[in-house]
């Protein structure tokens, strides 16, 4: 399944800095059952968002109107715990384009990167900075240049680089997944197996 492209993305963000948001945390396992991308934004968070009632709870970033934009920012080690790649869809079903951290992991990472959800990796001194600079001004803009891989606090000036693995650098700048890329280069396969000799 095709997603949108990245490329350049300018942005407010939505501060959230707690460390070690899991993936239950991110998608409770009760929501799992679909098997489509779809809807699944609506239970981001969703012990953090709503009272047992299901009225959003106030103190939360997410229901604080404040806040907007495409980027998430998370404290340390997020996307940890189990593996399910609904929490990265919950993240793009929302609408966030962008996830910055200091620290990830890898399978939330790997699923992120699958469906065109950007995991920015930086400092925790840059973090840090991100932070200050929101809650200073909540309408911030972030800018996530991916072709440069530098992100940068456009109030301040003040930008870090970060890693990708160039595949899905080149399949997140075309809006490829994986499916999509073997795709892209059919004839180049099909050449090569009318080519090889059995």
């Amino acid at each position: 399944m095709a997603y949108d492209k990245f490329n350049i993305l300018k942005s407010t963000a939505v501060p959230m800095p707690i460390e070690n948001v899991d993936t239950d945390q991110i998608i409770p396992a009760r929501f799992l059952k679909a098997t489509e991308r779809k809807g699944f934004g609506d239970n981001l968070f969703r012990d953090w968002r709503y009272n047992s009632d299901g009225t959003p709870k106030e103190n939360f970033v997410l229901n604080n109107p404040i806040y907007s934009g495409k980027i998430l920012v998370g404290g340390k080690n997020f996307g940890s715990g189990s593996s399910r790649e609904h929490a990265a869809w919950a993240v793009y079903d929302y609408g966030f384009r962008c996830v910055v951290s200091s620290f990830f992991a890898d399978i939330f990472r790997g699923n992120c990167l699958n469906i065109g959800v950007l995991p920015v990796q930086v400092s925790p001194a840059f973090l840090d900075k991100i932070f200050t600079a929101i809650e200073a001004d909540p309408n911030t803009e972030l800018e996530v240049n991916l072709p440069e891989q530098k992100i940068t606090i456009l109030a301040t000036g003040e930008s870090e680089s970060f890693e990708i693995n160039e595949y899905k650098k080149q399949n997140m700048l075309n809006g490829f997944d994986d499916i999509d890329y073997l795709l892209n280069i059919k004839n180049n396969i099909e050449e090569f197996a009318g080519n090889t000799p059995l």
